[in-house]
């Protein structure tokens, strides 16, 4: 059962009854048994989730402290047939020192104690009065002699940390454990720790931990939830790790404080599901962490190991860590259910329309300053733009009239030239006439017919034979003359060429695939359409200049929009109708976006990839024609990098840019069969 990198998470909030272990260790056992069956691997329970965490002075009630480690034998026994991993809060004496810890258990075996380092004891808590910190048992001595217990179940290093004998049998106990199971490592921190200028946290994430638990009990005032949602958030983004975070909820006492069992679990940053609070009956919020995902961005981010455990820092933290082997589960079947939102168009902001109109703003902002740097310093005296009625050319043309009225130049030095070929139909011709009459910028037509007739008959091309000499001759002899008005007029060549295109090499090399400044060239397809349209409704709403036809630019840039994308190489129909599909020729490009972005952001396999794009495009597509596209984008991605390593400047928009000079560096002769090969036939 492939398990794509996956591991399912769980954060439980169970109703507690203040220093009644043995009902708060049923309500652990019946959750955990609920965890089971949805196939959880790991499962987190607030801290002090045996007791309660505001049992007070009964911390210090020997009855509290022995039933705590009872029940904690229970939970361990309850464990035995199970493959689920759980963390549990409990009160756990050392010597003659209390500690607030979490108890990870699974197999039928405690694997290790990791005690609280940071203890409260401001405001509303206390927690010094009772606890000692996990500080005692930090150490900067990575040896010492080891030995298997349990059988051979547990592994106890001497030396490290503490060796204790809890619930009947022995273990180490120390905030730098880190947990194994499977592919995934994890780690613990509790509450307050997360809270320090740095986390312990930071430190297991560069250890190794790709997640991170965190046994919480965290009271509500006004606010105080969002700004704990920033620092799980933050964290996971800072340490490139899986956050789970559980607080306690309903039943601790409320004698000062409401406690309402906020859980979330985030993913470098991201959160990918959240309990709802204030809930009286208990809560399990379980979500399925990427953890291969996580590991390929913290090898892509060279930055990510230069804080090691080997600096000492502000929260004192050793450089020795343990790993400790679990028997977790390996078995989730993700394919039946996966329990996480796979985004169909991951460039494209959706649903949201303050986000959306945040992220068009930027980068149409990006995109406009980077051409203003770019005409100031070569001292351009004009911009020249092939305009076809499509999508690209239109973004490239908006973002050019942004960049002239940032630097109040009149819009006249914008020369848009409209090339009509043996493809060229109205609908398009007239949208591209109708767009640079309505922002007043020069027009120039020049028809490319005769010139290509001429060089058909120069190289012996068939005129009747309409293949890529034919299609390829078109979009040559458009580029060489917007180069030579580019000179004639003291300007530049602004390109028109997208992300999608370059990921494809849909492109005529030396033909659309060069220009002066390409300032669509890290903007895919699906977000080119987003930002036209964005644009017809914020940017160029109010201006009241019409096309010849009457047509306001709002009007013409939602009819480019609806446009079939078309490189209108081939004569249209009897009708006058496009007859050339680009996406039914390469394929949708929703999906090669899709295949794209988690290729190149995620280092997916394309095995991940086809279980994801099924998931994302469940209903839309079928299994078959998912497989067919992605096929089509491997080959194409590596029989035409050639094209994108002689890639024209242009500005990174996004995180994900094809730059020869940036973010990606390939050779134009590596092979794609091993990428190919793990599609199964």
């Amino acid at each position: 059962m492939e398990n794509y990198g996956f591991v399912r998470v769980a954060a439980a909030s169970p109703r507690v009854k203040i220093a009644d272990t043995k009902f708060n260790t049923q309500e652990i056992m019946r959750i955990a048994a609920a965890a089971e069956e949805q196939e959880v691997s790991l499962l987190v329970f607030p801290e002090m989730s045996v007791t309660g965490y505001t049992c007070g002075d009964l911390f210090g009630s020997e009855a509290l402290i022995k039933s705590a480690e009872d029940c904690i034998g229970e939970i361990r026994e309850f464990t035995r047939a199970k493959e689920v991993t759980v963390a549990v809060g409990a009160p756990v004496r050392y010597g003659c020192k209390l500690y607030n810890c979490a108890v990870v258990i699974s197999g039928g075996v405690v694997r290790g104690i990791v005690p609280k380092i940071h203890l409260p004891s401001y405001n509303e808590f206390y927690e010094s009065r009772w606890f000692a910190s996990g500080a005692d048992f930090l150490t900067d001595d990575a040896a010492g002699t080891g030995r298997f217990l349990d059988d051979g179940m547990n592994f106890v290093r001497e030396g490290f940390g503490g060796e204790i004998l809890y619930a009947g049998r022995r273990c180490n106990i120390s905030p730098n454990l880190l947990f194994e199971m499977g592919e995934c490592t994890f780690a613990v921190e509790l509450c307050e720790d997360l809270w320090t200028p740095v986390p312990p946290s930071s430190f297991h994430a560069v250890a190794g931990a790709q997640l991170i638990i965190n046994l919480s009990a965290s009271n509500e005032v006004l606010m105080k939830h969002d700004y704990r949602r920033q620092l799980v958030c933050g964290q996971s983004a800072r340490t490139v790790s899986g956050y789970v975070y559980c607080s306690a909820g309903y039943g601790e006492s409320t004698q000062d404080l409401v406690f309402a069992g906020s859980s979330m679990i985030c993913e470098n940053g991201t959160v990918l599901a959240e309990s709802e609070r204030f809930s009286m009956d208990g809560t399990m919020t379980v979500a399925d962490m990427d953890v291969e995902k996580l590991t390929v961005l913290r090898q892509k981010q060279s930055s990510f190991g230069c804080v090691t455990p080997q600096g000492v820092g502000a929260s004192g933290m050793s450089r020795s860590y343990m790993r400790v082997r679990t028997a977790g589960r390996l078995s989730t079947d993700f394919g039946k259910r996966l329990l996480r939102h796979v985004d169909p168009h991951p460039f494209v902001p959706e649903g949201n329309k303050g986000e959306t109109d945040s992220r068009c703003r930027e980068i149409t902002s990006i995109q406009t300053l980077g051409l203003v740097s770019r005409l100031q310093h070569v001292n351009a005296e004009s911009a020249v733009i092939g305009i076809s009625g499509g999508l690209d050319s239109t973004l490239a043309l908006l973002v050019t009239v942004m960049a002239f009225d940032r630097l109040k130049w009149p819009r006249q030095r914008i020369i848009g030239v409209t090339m009509p070929g043996f493809g060229t139909t109205a609908r398009t011709k007239g949208n591209a006439d109708d767009l640079m009459d309505a922002l007043g910028i020069t027009h120039k037509e020049i028809s490319i017919v005769p010139a290509v007739e001429q060089h058909f008959g120069d190289i012996g091309q068939d005129p009747a034979v309409h293949d890529v000499t034919y299609e390829n001759s078109q979009a040559r002899e458009r580029t060489q003359l917007l180069m030579d008005i580019a000179n004639r007029n003291g300007g530049i060549v602004i390109g028109t060429g997208d992300l999608s295109e370059l990921a494809l090499g849909w492109c005529t090399y030396n033909g659309d695939h060069m220009s002066m400044y390409g300032v669509n060239s890290s903007v895919p397809k699906t977000l080119v359409r987003s930002i036209c349209r964005w644009t017809a409704e914020n940017v160029f709403a109010d201006e009241k200049r019409l096309a010849g036809s009457g047509r306001s630019i709002s009007e013409i840039l939602l009819d480019i929009i609806d446009t079939p994308i078309s490189p209108e190489l081939k004569p249209a129909d009897a009708q006058g109708r496009i007859t050339q599909l680009t996406e039914d020729l390469v394929g949708p490009y929703e999906l090669h976006d899709f295949f794209l972005y988690h290729f190149f952001r995620f280092g997916c396999p394309p095995e991940k990839i086809l279980f994801l794009a099924k998931k994302a495009f469940a209903g839309a597509y079928d299994d078959a024609t998912i497989e067919k596209w992605l096929r089509k984008f491997l080959s194409r991605f590596f029989g035409q990098q050639f094209k994108r390593s002689c890639l024209p400047d242009g500005p990174k928009v996004g995180s994900v840019s094809l730059s020869p000079r940036g973010d990606w560096r390939m050779p134009s002769d590596a092979s794609s069969a091993l990428f190919l090969s793990g599609l199964k036939d």
